[in-house]
C-alpha cells in the first residue's frame, strides 16, 4: 500500500483490523521508522541533520526552524505534521497513525506521550485499532511527562501542566492539569507595553 493511501484511510477514521492490507501497511511503517529513529537516537547529529531526519520520518519536508532534542520515537512518523519553529524535548514518544498536527511556535516538553490509536474495548476483537487524530495548535506548551489521548485538540496558546493526562479538548488560552486533566485558569494575555521618551532638547 502506498504511504499516502494510508494516511488517507487514518485520517478517515477507518479501524485496521488484524490481517488487513491497512494492517499490514501500519506494521510495515512501524519498522521503517524504527530504523529512521534508532539513526537519530543512537549517534551525535547536527541541528540540520535532525530536520533532514525528521524530514525522513515523516515523508515531508520540516522546517528548519524545527528543533530537537533526542531521544524520539514513532510507532509510524509519516502522519505528522510540524509548523514552524516547533521544539520537542527529549523522550518524546508519537503514536501517530491516526494523525499528530503541532502548530507553529508549539513546545513539548521532557517524554511527552502523544497517542492516536485506541483499541476494541470488545476482547473478541481487541487486536483491531481505531484511528483518531491530536491536534495541538500554535504556541501551545506541553509539560514534561504529559499524555494527549486520542481525539484531542489543543486550543492556541494554552499551557499543559506536567504529568497532566489530556482526555478532551483544551480550550485556547487556558492552563490544564491533572488526572484527568481539567481547567486551572485562564491566561490573560498582556499587550505590549509601549514607552516614549521626550526630547531633552
Amino acid at each position: 500500500m502506498e504511504t499516502d493511501e494510508f494516511v488517507a484511510r487514518m485520517d478517515a477514521g477507518e479501524p485496521a483490523l488484524p490481517g488487513t492490507d491497512l494492517a499490514q501497511a501500519m506494521d510495515d511503517l512501524a519498522n521503517e521508522a524504527i530504523a529512521l529513529f534508532m539513526e537519530l537516537n543512537t549517534r551525535y547529529t547536527t541541528p540540520e541533520e535532525r530536520v533532514d531526519l525528521m524530514s525522513r520520518i515523516t515523508g515531508r519536508p520540516v522546517p528548519s526552524s524545527f528543533r530537537i532534542f533526542p531521544s524520539f520515537t514513532t510507532d509510524c512518523g509519516k502522519n505528522i505534521r510540524l509548523g514552524e519553529r516547533v521544539f520537542l524535548n527529549s523522550g518524546c514518544r508519537f503514536q501517530d497513525q491516526g494523525g499528530i498536527t503541532l502548530g507553529d511556535d508549539a513546545l513539548i516538553g521532557h517524554n511527552v506521550v502523544i497517542a492516536t490509536l485506541n483499541h476494541d474495548l470488545d476482547p473478541q476483537t481487541r487486536a483491531t485499532t481505531v484511528p483518531r487524530p491530536v491536534v495541538i495548535g500554535e504556541r501551545v506548551w506541553v509539560g514534561a511527562n504529559a499524555t494527549i489521548l486520542p481525539g484531542v485538540t489543543i486550543g492556541d496558546g494554552a499551557a499543559v501542566a506536567a504529568g497532566a493526562v489530556i482526555t478532551k479538548d483544551v480550550p485556547p488560552r487556558t492552563v490544564v492539569g491533572g488526572v484527568p486533566a481539567r481547567v486551572i485558569r485562564t491566561i490573560e494575555v498582556q499587550e505590549a507595553r509601549t514607552s516614549t521618551s521626550a526630547d531633552p532638547g
